[in-house]
């Protein structure tokens, strides 16, 4: 332990810091948001919010949509009792009270709110201007103060890190030495679209103090700042999470005599005491305390690489906003980002990594290359989502998750009070049968023949409340190899073939291409034709394969709006034009394009994993027979009986009022027959 202690403590290591300018307020301007509920051709879709706010000289409307995954939930909280020892808490943490969005008609704007205190608070940027709102305390009219925040440009010298060319080529030597980076070709991941950064937020004993030793204030305040974070890296396509908070209640775990010596010291400490407990991509120190001109000090390329992916903050006055440029430009480091020069760009006059404070929204270009140049070669764990085994999760009454004894779990006291059923100590009330389910209504258990689950398509089955359960009986769907429209085959809930496939990519009119056009675009082995991904490489279909590769469509008179990273390509074979989509790697959403699994590719033959195979298959123990006609098997190998029909022979007709076995749910209208099988 001594010797790695040494070599921690004595290990070189690029570092950069944040200098000191003075920041200040203008004075406030009170204002009432009023909510815009309708605005002609720009309304927005159902999930925004947009609100008119008055400053500045002139009237702005303010557009914003939730941001989910803010905060890990749940959120493990840890502090210190007054014996020094470690105390874990997970208090609740709300989900849906934090905002990001723009501002109408400025391209260069951002907004980063939060409403779980009651009203608005966070910022607004509109180009080179920045405004901090918050919520007048205990006004009645819904009013708020709003700041402008201004920098003084006549501070100087404005102090930046030491860091010479020289000192940074040594230290890049160094890494490569210690063996600290992966390279690209060790980590298969690295051309995912999606990045997660894991965040953990360690808050030092006088910041606590300042917010009145009130652990839930200084726990919003924590929030409401990554808020801000995860807005400014949005466009770096960098989702920035909480996932873990540690507040040195009872006195400082290391000494803050000097930045640079504390940032190591935390790092240290880190190894020793956190790196396992709770595992990060980044932990930062927020502290209260001013060391001259720095505001902040982060090891370079530090993210991933325990112990060294930390930085240190001083977070000494109210401003949530200055504060959050703060962190992020620390991050930016952590990311591999250094000192913009005079030759790095941004739409606004400063850019975040301007080497002194200053108010902006944007990464320069010099910042956008660096971070995806370490992003590529030591990123690794930015595209690994959270491990479940990693998430600690306490059961208790009141996390809304009904859990071993408990009937019922509403929540809060206040969310309590609202719920008809169910008592804040996760018990029925009286009188009530149960308090949630498709089967439960007003408090009760439905009858049995009541739908609980509608037939989505001519491949699912429906399902019925039995009478005892408040939970709708377990999803079935009609049994692979069944054949449906088209001469298709239901497989997996679906009925699958090429030519519904076209059509919804490309409209009613669209249909499946000739063979000609999969035979020419599915065995060029690219991302618009290929059978599947082995590592980095796309694999060229086989001859017999080539239906089963991407979907390639003909007759296209519109060209569909796809969503982001969607390209629409066009391949001209003879007289035909060939249409079709590409799915590169890294795209998190699904692929409209690859041909279905089930899809009809030949003679009693379906597309499975983009091969072409028989459909041969061991003798079933559920057959039409089975059932007497009367019934359709079902993917678990039993009967699914048609509605008015009662097992196990079928006989006769039942009321409504009858129970069938859970696996035969009673329809409601005996005489509404519906056959599968002729």
């Amino acid at each position: 332990s001594f010797l790695l202690l040494c070599q921690y403590s004595c290990l070189p290591w690029k570092f950069q810091g944040f200098s000191a300018d003075e920041c200040y307020f203008s004075s406030p301007e009170l204002v009432i948001p009023l909510k815009v509920t309708g605005w002609g051709r720009n309304a927005k879709v159902p999930g925004w919010l947009s609100y008119s706010l008055r400053f500045g000289g002139q009237r702005h409307i303010a557009h914003m949509k939730v941001k989910k995954f803010l905060v890990s939930r749940p959120l493990p909280v840890f502090t210190y009792t007054d014996q020094r020892s470690l105390h874990q808490d997970q208090p609740f943490v709300p989900d849906d009270c934090y905002y990001h969005g723009y501002v109408e008609g400025v391209p260069n704007s951002l907004v980063a709110l939060s409403t779980c205190s009651g009203g608005f608070r966070g910022i607004l940027q509109i180009n080179d201007l920045a405004y901090e709102i918050e919520p007048v305390r205990f006004s009645k009219t819904f009013e708020h103060w709003v700041y402008r925040l201004d920098v003084d440009d006549t501070q100087f010298p404005r102090m930046r890190c030491g860091l010479t060319e020289e000192e940074i080529a040594r230290q890049l030597e160094l890494q490569e030495l210690h063996n600290f980076t992966l390279t690209q070709s060790s980590y298969t991941g690295w051309w995912t679209h999606l990045r997660l950064l894991e965040l953990v937020v360690i808050v030092d004993n006088l910041r606590f103090v300042h917010s009145g030793s009130n652990v839930s204030v200084v726990q919003n305040d924590i929030a409401n700042v990554v808020n801000i974070i995860n807005s400014l890296y949005h466009p770096l396509e960098l989702d920035v999470t909480l996932t873990g908070l540690e507040i040195w209640t009872e006195g400082n775990q290391i000494a803050t005599v000097t930045m640079d010596k504390m940032l190591e010291d935390f790092a240290i400490w880190k190894f020793f005491n956190l790196d396992n407990r709770l595992p990060h991509d980044a932990a930062h120190l927020f502290i209260k305390k001013s060391f001259g001109m720095q505001l902040g000090l982060s090891y370079v390329a530090g993210v991933c690489q325990y112990p060294l992916n930390c930085g240190t903050d001083v977070f000494e006055d109210e401003s949530l906003y200055d504060f959050g440029l703060i962190v992020t430009h620390e991050l930016g480091h952590n990311l591999g980002m250094l000192h913009d020069t005079q030759f790095c760009v941004c739409e606004l006059q400063y850019c975040i990594m301007f080497p002194s404070r200053t108010v902006t929204s944007k990464f320069s270009n010099c910042s956008y290359g660096e971070f995806w140049d370490n992003v590529m070669r030591n990123g690794f764990c930015l595209y690994s989502a959270p491990d479940p085994e990693r998430i600690i999760r306490i059961k208790y009454c009141g996390n809304l998750a009904v859990e071993e004894g408990e009937e019922c779990d509403c929540g809060t006291i206040a969310q309590c009070t609202r719920d008809p059923c169910c008592l804040p100590d996760c018990t029925l009330k009286p009188g009530a049968a149960c308090a949630f389910g498709s089967c439960c209504r007003k408090c009760k258990v439905s009858s049995a023949g009541t739908l609980c689950r509608k037939q989505i398509n001519e491949c699912d089955l429906p399902e019925w409340c039995n009478g005892t359960s408040h939970q709708c009986p377990e999803d079935v769907y009609v049994q692979d190899g069944v054949p449906c429209s088209d001469g298709a085959y239901c497989y997996k809930k679906r009925c699958a073939d090429r030519d519904g496939q076209c059509r919804e990519i490309f409209g009613r009119d669209a249909r499946s291409a000739s063979q000609r056009c999969y035979e020419e675009v599915n065995t060029q082995g690219d991302r618009f034709g290929h059978c599947g991904v082995s590592d980095t490489v796309y694999i060229k279909c086989a001859v017999a394969d080539i239906l089963c590769g991407r979907v390639q469509c003909a007759n296209v008179g519109v060209i569909p709006n796809l969503k982001e990273h969607s390209t629409v390509h066009q391949f001209h074979v003879n007289d035909t034009t060939c249409w079709g989509t590409d799915y590169h790697m890294g795209m998190s959403i699904p692929d409209i394009g690859q041909v279905r699994d089930g899809t009809r590719c030949g003679q009693k033959k379906i597309c499975v994993h983009s091969r072409c195979v028989s459909m041969v298959r061991e003798p079933q123990a559920c057959q039409p027979e089975t059932c007497h006609m009367k019934g359709v098997c079902n993917n678990k190998q039993e009967c699914h009986c048609n509605p008015g029909w009662a097992p196990p022979y079928f006989g006769d007709a039942i009321q409504p009022s009858h129970s069938l076995s859970s696996t035969s749910p009673p329809a409601p209208n005996p005489f509404q027959h519906q056959t599968l099988f002729q």
